[in-house]
C-alpha cells in the first residue's frame, strides 16, 4: 500500500481539484463550429411498436406485408450490449396500405387507445397521430450515437457511427452530420476526462448529457489542417480495429480486461493526436488536464457569453 503524502494548495474548486472556482453551466447549444447533439425519439406506444427478433419473426409470418415498415430499434443498452430489437416505423405509411395490414392496424389502434387513456393532456393529444412515435427526432443521414449511460469501469464511453435506418430511442443521444474528426475528439481521453469531470452519475455509472457534457465542451479553437487530418486517420484506425472483431459487442471491446490490444493501441494513438492538437504535454495527468479544460471553458464563456434561453 502506497503512502499518501498531503499537498498544500491555494484553492480547491467545486470539482475537488486544486484549481480555479469555475462551474460549468448547462448550454442548449454548442459554443461554435460543431454539429448539434439531439436526443433519440420518444415512443409512448405501450410496447405495440416494439419487437424482439422472435416476436418479429412470428409477426411477419402472419403479416408479411409489414416487412417494409420494420426498422432496427436502438437504445443505449442495445448499442453497448449488441441486443437486437425492431420496431414498426410507419412515418410514411399511407392509410390505404395501413388498412390492408390488419395486425399492424390493430397495433396502431392499441397505441391510440393507450394515449387516450393517459392522465397527461399532451399524451392524449398524441392519440391524433397513432401511427407515429410521440416525438420524432430521427436523422435522415448517418450519425454518431452516444449512450446516455455507460459503466464507470470503461476508460472510454463506446460511441459509434450509425446509419439512418436505425431508429434511435431517447435512452441514447445522436449527432447528425458528424464526421471522423468529431468522432476522434469525442472518443479521446481529453473528452473522456471532461465527461468524468462534469458529467452526471446514475448510481456509479457515467451519465452523458448534451447540455453539460457536449455543448459546453471546449473544442480546440485553431489548428492546422494537418492536425485535423491526423485525427481523422487515428479515428479511422479505431473503427478499423473494431471491425477485426465482428461478433464482439461494445461491452466486450471496451471492458478493461478483454479490450483487444490493437483497439487499445488505436485509442492510444488517437489520444496522443488529440492531446497534441490541444498543445497538452504527452505526460499530462488527468487532474492537470481537467484544470486546463476548465480554463479553456472559461475563456470560451467570456468570448461567447452565457447561454441564451430558447424562445
Amino acid at each position: 500500500m502506497s503512502k499518501q503524502i498531503p499537498v498544500v494548495v491555494d484553492n480547491i474548486n467545486p470539482y475537488l481539484l486544486p484549481g480555479p472556482d469555475i462551474m460549468v453551466a448547462p448550454r442548449t447549444k454548442p459554443f461554435f463550429r460543431v454539429p448539434e447533439m439531439i436526443m433519440g425519439s420518444m415512443m409512448a406506444e405501450d410496447g405495440n411498436f416494439k419487437f424482439t427478433p422472435e416476436e418479429l419473426e412470428n409477426f411477419l409470418k402472419a403479416e408479411p406485408a409489414a416487412k417494409k415498415w420494420i426498422r432496427p430499434l436502438i437504445g443505449s443498452d442495445d448499442f453497448i450490449k449488441g441486443k437486437k430489437r425492431f420496431c414498426l416505423w410507419l412515418k410514411d405509411c399511407p392509410p390505404d396500405e395501413l388498412r390492408k395490414m390488419p395486425r399492424v392496424y390493430e397495433r396502431v389502434k392499441n397505441v391510440r387507445e393507450y394515449r387516450l387513456a393517459s392522465k397527461r393532456a399532451a399524451t392524449r393529444k398524441l392519440a391524433d397521430k397513432p401511427t407515429l412515435f410521440a416525438e420524432i427526432r430521427q436523422p435522415t443521414t448517418d450519425f454518431i450515437l452516444i449512450p446516455k449511460v455507460s459503466s464507470e469501469r470503461r476508460r472510454y464511453i463506446p460511441i459509434g457511427f450509425m446509419s439512418a435506418d436505425n431508429i434511435v430511442v431517447n435512452t441514447a443521444l445522436m449527432i447528425p452530420d458528424a464526421d471522423l474528426f468529431h468522432f476522434g475528439i469525442l472518443t479521446s481521453s481529453v473528452h473522456m476526462n471532461w465527461m468524468r469531470l462534469v458529467g452526471g452519475r446514475l448510481k456509479s455509472d457515467y451519465q452523458y448529457s448534451a447540455t453539460i457534457c457536449y455543448n459546453p465542451f471546449p473544442w480546440p479553437l485553431f489548428y492546422p489542417d494537418t492536425y485535423k487530418a491526423r485525427i481523422e486517420a487515428t479515428a479511422q484506425k479505431i473503427l478499423d480495429a473494431r471491425k477485426n472483431y465482428p461478433r464482439a459487442t461494445f461491452a466486450d471491446l471496451y471492458d478493461e480486461i478483454s479490450m483487444p490490444s490493437d483497439l487499445r493501441r488505436a485509442h492510444a494513438e488517437n489520444d496522443a493526436a488529440v492531446m497534441k492538437l490541444y498543445h497538452f504535454p504527452p505526460d499530462m495527468d488527468e487532474p492537470a488536464m481537467k484544470i486546463q479544460l476548465l480554463y479553456m471553458y472559461q475563456a470560451l464563456l467570456e468570448h461567447f457569453g452565457e447561454d441564451e434561453e430558447e424562445e
